[in-house]
């Protein structure tokens, strides 16, 4: 009957009428997100009938695209596969043997001082990389997230103020807003940005900072998807290979708890950073306050063996 035909039915053809589904019921986002998605997934089931995908052959899809990507992100795919195939009645014969891939954070990476103007200097090498570069200035000297410059506007920005608003998702009301301060470094990227919209006729207060752009064509009232490829290819010339744009907002975070900054002004500038963080740059600021106090020491002879001793005879 009609299930049987169904299952018969290829990958291709079956992830074709999810993703049109999803584009007539969900956020254009959550449709935008699944069918760049189901590209990799696509690549490997092609046009296998939906009845012959099993575990097998997906702990084998698992396997291969675990050695080019993070598990989360393998684990998301397979959550899509999963979602397709429960809509053609195939999921359940497979739910058991099916398992999601543990995953483990990507520690955070901190820049040397070397390594951040190496990253600076090699961005400037480039007029290709000029996306990638005023990103990541404004990524070091903001805290933003990438997804929340992605989301700037021009309304956002005060270069006459030196301030920019980012405001919680889906609002665009004070409320919950994060007022951020803007150095001489974050002001002059910005600036160029301002030159760049207003060469592409895209600098209004309701365009977004970094445009869109189709097929050449520059969408002022739509985000850019991203930076990607030029962000790849900028940290393998800086010899900085697998450092995530979103590493360098951990880096300013950690800059700012070095030079003892309190909690309180991290969050408000940075925004929700979780607990476990928050006693990390705690564990950083105590050490930054150490070297300083260290610095006021006088010499004085024999004083290590002082100190030795103080130690030595603390009560317990």
């Amino acid at each position: 009957g009609s299930q049987g035909a169904v299952a018969r039915q290829g990958f291709n053809a079956a992830a074709d009428t999810y993703v049109q589904e999803q584009q007539l019921h969900s956020a254009e986002k959550t449709y935008i997100t699944d069918r760049e998605r189901s590209r990799p997934l696509r690549r490997f089931f092609r046009d296998t009938s939906l009845r012959r995908i099993t575990a097998d052959s997906i702990v084998k899809y698992q396997r291969d695209r675990r050695a080019k990507v993070s598990g989360r992100t393998v684990n998301l795919e397979i959550g899509l596969l999963r979602r397709i195939l429960r809509r053609h009645k195939q999921w359940a014969r497979l739910a058991e043997d099916v398992k999601m891939l543990p995953e483990r954070p990507k520690p955070a990476r901190v820049l040397s001082p070397e390594e951040k103007a190496r990253l600076l200097e090699t961005a400037a090498t480039r007029p290709g990389w000029q996306i990638a570069r005023c990103t990541a200035v404004l990524a070091l000297n903001t805290t933003m997230r990438g997804c929340e410059i992605k989301g700037l506007k021009w309304r956002d920005v005060d270069l006459f103020e030196r301030v920019l608003t980012i405001h919680r998702q889906g609002t665009k009301t004070d409320a919950g807003a994060r007022v951020i301060p803007l150095n001489r470094d974050a002001v002059l990227a910005l600036a160029e940005l301002k030159d760049r919209g207003e060469n592409l006729a895209a600098a209004g207060l309701e365009h977004f900072v970094l445009p869109a752009c189709e097929n050449g064509h520059i969408q002022p009232d739509k985000p850019m998807k991203g930076w990607r490829t030029s962000w790849r290819s900028l940290t393998r010339a800086a010899g900085l290979q697998g450092l995530r744009f979103h590493d360098l907002r951990h880096h300013s975070i950690t800059e700012m708890a070095e030079k003892g900054l309190g909690e309180e002004t991290i969050m408000s500038l940075a925004g929700h950073v979780s607990r476990a963080m928050l006693s990390h740059y705690s564990h950083i600021r105590l050490q930054a306050k150490r070297r300083a106090v260290e610095a006021l020491e006088t010499p004085l002879p024999g004083q290590d063996q002082a100190v030795e001793q103080t130690v030595v005879q603390r009560p317990h």
